[in-house]
Order: C-alpha cells, then structure tokens, then sequence
C-alpha cells in the first residue's frame, strides 16, 4: 500500500520551509522501516522509488509546481526513470535524500535524486516527468512561464543527455 501518512507528514513538515526556484534542493530524512523490507531484510528496490516520491512531493510544494499544477487542471506522471543502488539499506537505517530539477528539455522535466546513508550514498535516480493536461503534455516552457520562471532550461548534464538518446533507440512498444 502506498504510505499516505509518510507522504502528508512531508507535506505537513515542509508547509511553511522556505519557498524553492524550480532547479532548488529540496533535503528531507527517512527511516526504513520494517514494512519496507524486501525478503533480504533490506529496503525494497519498489520501495525506493516510493520513498524517492517523499522527496520529489514536498519538492514540488517548495517550488510552487503543486499551487500551478492545481489552478490549471494539470497533473504529473513519470515518463521513465534509471536507479542505480550502490549500498545496502537496512532496517531502521536513517536516510538523507537530495532531490532537486536539474532541466527539462520540449517535454519533460528531469530531476535527480539520491540517498545518503552518512558519507555513502545509497543510491542514485534520475526521473523523467512530465506534466499533463486533459490535452496531453504541457510543455515545459508553459509550465515554467506559469511559475514566473525563466523558460531557458541549464544545459542538461552528458550523462543526462546519453541517456535520453539511449532511450530514445529503445523500441516502442517492445516485443512480445
């Protein structure tokens, strides 16, 4: 079950932080819990990603994203995303994670995040995201102008742009 009460106490915990610019960071602490163990008695790799929307969430607060999103009739959805898990999270083990925007090119939003387990980092994602209307993606650009931001997104890192060209050479839909 997806953890409503985990995600509205990050939204009850960040209601009055400082606002953020769309590329700000946004730093929030988790614990594993032991409901979110796998089998091995580590984190979940699907628990994860689901912890990694507790930071995203308040992220989107801080920024001004949710209030825009609302007035307009606009949602969000992942359009895609690539982790890389680097060491063991264990139960009760205490997180930091860093999420923050890093650009967007004509139509999704690209955001990083990772975890902290002290000096080591857990693990690593970056998240493709798009924005949606009743007619399809809004682009960037309108979403940033609705925010009263610059539209010019910050060059996109290399390793970024690799992997959306590698995606971009994936099949769609793949075969049965």
């Amino acid at each position: 079950m997806y953890p409503f009460a985990r995600m509205y106490k990050e939204l009850w915990k960040f209601r009055r932080a400082p606002a953020l610019p769309l590329l700000g960071a946004h730093v929030s602490h988790h614990i594993c819990w032991p409901w979110d163990l796998d089998p091995w008695v580590e984190l979940n790799n699907g628990r994860t990603l689901t912890l990694y929307d507790l930071g995203r969430i308040p992220l989107g607060q801080r920024t001004g994203l949710h209030a825009v999103l609302k007035a307009r009739g606009w949602g969000m959805t992942v359009a895609g995303n690539t982790t890389r898990y680097r060491r063991r999270v264990q139960m009760f083990d205490r997180l930091e994670m860093h999420s923050r925007c890093i650009g967007w090119d004509a139509r999704f939003l690209y955001i990083e995040q990772s975890m902290w387990k002290g000096a080591d980092c857990t693990s690593h994602m970056l998240l493709r995201s798009a924005v949606t209307s009743k007619a399809g993606i809004v682009a960037p650009v309108e979403v940033l102008q609705a925010l009263g931001q610059d539209p010019q997104s910050p060059p996109l890192p290399d390793w970024v742009q690799g992997w959306i060209a590698a995606d971009a050479l994936r099949p769609w839909p793949p075969q049965r």
